[in-house]
């Protein structure tokens, strides 16, 4: 299909007025925090949505399937949607529709209305980083983007970090709508700066008119290809453990749309598709293609660890929700003081060999959880967070400014898309992987420890002996003190399989950290010398 220019889409050919660009990093970073932030802060009141809405608790999971389906859908196309209506048009009209999405959301009177409003802000939300991310690639000079994609990078990784704990403080105090309505007044701020103070580049522009130029071409097979294989990708992840992955029909079917689907988007979008709408082309630049397999790995470890660290300490030792986010919050801090940092640090030493350090940091702080036990201290626990998030954006803000360092020019956006969309599948792999390996080696321990828990072994009569002997002392008959006994051995074994179960998952984290850090050295190096146009590799 063609469609002529209108002349509502033309730009004025006067230059804008002359803008900080610390002033557009801090403004596109905000929206940036408000978006990564709704992917979390949900996850702690699911209980409390599905009471008030009359829903159950299967059903209110799909609060957060909905918002992931409609962000994995948008997030490859969203650089081909930024070079049709115009960079600075798309960004604010997901940031907008984001808002006013929060708004339907919180409002909602039932669950299909609240599921609805949270597809349309999956939406609105899936535009945003990768047009942030291309903006910021124009806006500064490559000797600057370091410590831009620092500030960017600060609000990717602190929003996860303390949405869990945020949205369970304002659950707990105030109602689960509050979580929604928190966004309305962060997107009115940024709709206004960034009215004010975004402008398109002309590399923007003149990628914008290219798209024109002929007559607009819709990639319908294309679009249709990646929101089908991407869709039903994100309901496998999210639904797989919950519906015993392959043992339900259901999971199997989803499987098998999600291959078919996104064998034949790549196909499509490679070989035949002359106007893609996601440009995988820009995958056969080695350096590139290795920089979105790394930002895979980020996602995966990043998303994995926040979601199991509160869960093992909710599980194991007890926390309330809110000391469970707390865990993280020292991470978080230790994130704001080191991005900046880092983003000097580029300007002096390689980044690849940045990335080498702090992904090494991160491995060797996975293996430091492995030698925790039930009775760890919450300062032991804040530590190991603390040790990971030293070592996060040595590796985060080096890997994006070396994967916009030789791209072509106006393909920024598309370039942000690709890289968006595998941090958000690294997330959605690593949280299911982990969690179904976390589900299968509590199984398996549990069914090893209890092989050692009968009458034969002389340790467990020992004990048992001991416990009722606790009882009797306290009151209890000697029947119901042998059935309480049982019943406190009982949940000591399940809480030892269980620690058991997460130390095996870190270590397996730990190790695949490890197996990535040799594709470091594929990157290229960075010209330090270079203050103006695209950096060179040598």
């Amino acid at each position: 299909m063609s469609l002529a220019l209108p002349n509502t889409l033309s730009y004025a050919t006067a230059q804008p007025r002359k803008i900080n660009p610390w002033f557009i990093a801090v403004t596109v970073s905000m929206a940036t925090f408000m978006e990564v932030l709704d992917t979390s802060i949900a996850n702690v009141s699911l209980r409390h949505i599905a009471g008030n809405l009359g829903a159950g608790t299967d059903e209110s999971t799909w609060v957060l399937t909905s918002y992931l389906v409609a962000n994995a859908i948008i997030l490859p196309i969203s650089g081909w949607l930024a070079s049709v209506l115009g960079r600075k048009r798309f960004y604010m009209s997901c940031v907008a529709l984001f808002t006013l999405s929060s708004v339907l959301c919180g409002l909602a009177p039932s669950l299909g209305w609240l599921l609805v409003a949270r597809v349309l802000q999956g939406v609105g939300g899936g535009g945003l980083a990768p047009s942030e991310q291309s903006i910021l690639t124009d806006t500064f000079p490559p000797s600057k983007r370091g410590m831009a994609f620092a500030v960017y990078g600060l609000a990717v990784v602190f929003a996860p970090a303390i949405g869990p704990t945020l949205g369970g403080w304002i659950t707990d105090n105030y109602s689960w709508r509050w979580i929604f309505f928190i966004n309305i007044p962060v997107g009115i701020v940024s709709l206004i700066l960034s009215y004010r103070l975004v402008h398109d580049s002309p590399e923007a522009k003149a990628e914008h008119a290219n798209v024109w130029k002929n007559g607009l071409r819709i990639d319908y097979i294309g679009f249709g290809l990646v929101a089908l294989g991407l869709g039903c990708l994100q309901v496998f992840l999210d639904k797989g453990q919950e519906d015993d992955w392959f043992g339900s029909n259901f999971i199997c079917i989803i499987a098998a749309i999600a291959l078919v689907g996104l064998a034949a988007a790549i196909f499509w979008e490679t070989c035949v598709a002359h106007t893609p709408v996601v440009d995988l082309r820009l995958l056969r630049k080695p350096s590139f293609l290795f920089c979105n397999v790394l930002m895979f790995c980020v996602g995966f470890v990043l998303n994995s660890t926040t979601v199991l660290l509160p869960q093992f300490v909710q599980q194991i030792l007890g926390y309330n929700a809110t000391n469970a986010g707390m865990i993280l919050m020292g991470g978080g801090f230790v994130l704001m003081v080191m991005m900046p940092i880092v983003g000097n640090l580029i300007r002096f030493i390689q980044p690849k060999y940045l990335m080498f350090v702090g992904l090494t940091l991160v491995s060797l702080s996975m293996f430091h959880l492995t030698g925790f036990d039930a009775q760890v201290s919450f300062h032991h626990l804040a530590m190991a967070r603390i040790y990971q998030c030293i070592g996060m954006p040595l590796f985060f803000v080096p890997l994006n400014t070396i994967a916009y360092s030789d791209l072509p020019k106006g393909k920024s956006n598309n370039a942000s898309a690709l890289m968006n969309l595998m941090r958000n599948l690294g997330g959605g792999v690593g949280i299911s992987i982990a969690i179904t390996l976390l589900q299968r080696r509590t199984e398996l321990h549990t069914d090893r420890l209890a092989s050692h828990s009968s009458m034969f072994s002389t340790a467990f009569r020992n004990q048992l002996q001991s416990m009722v002997h606790l009882f009797r002392l306290n009151g209890f008959g000697p029947t119901e003190a042998h059935t309480q006994a049982l019943m406190v051995l009982n949940r000591t074994l399940q809480t030892q399989a269980q620690m058991i179960a997460y130390l095996d998952v870190f270590k397996i984290m730990a190790i695949g950290c490890l197996a990535v850090v040799g594709l470091v050295l594929f990157l290229k190096k960075i010209n330090h010398h270079d203050k103006g146009g695209p950096p060179s590799g040598h």
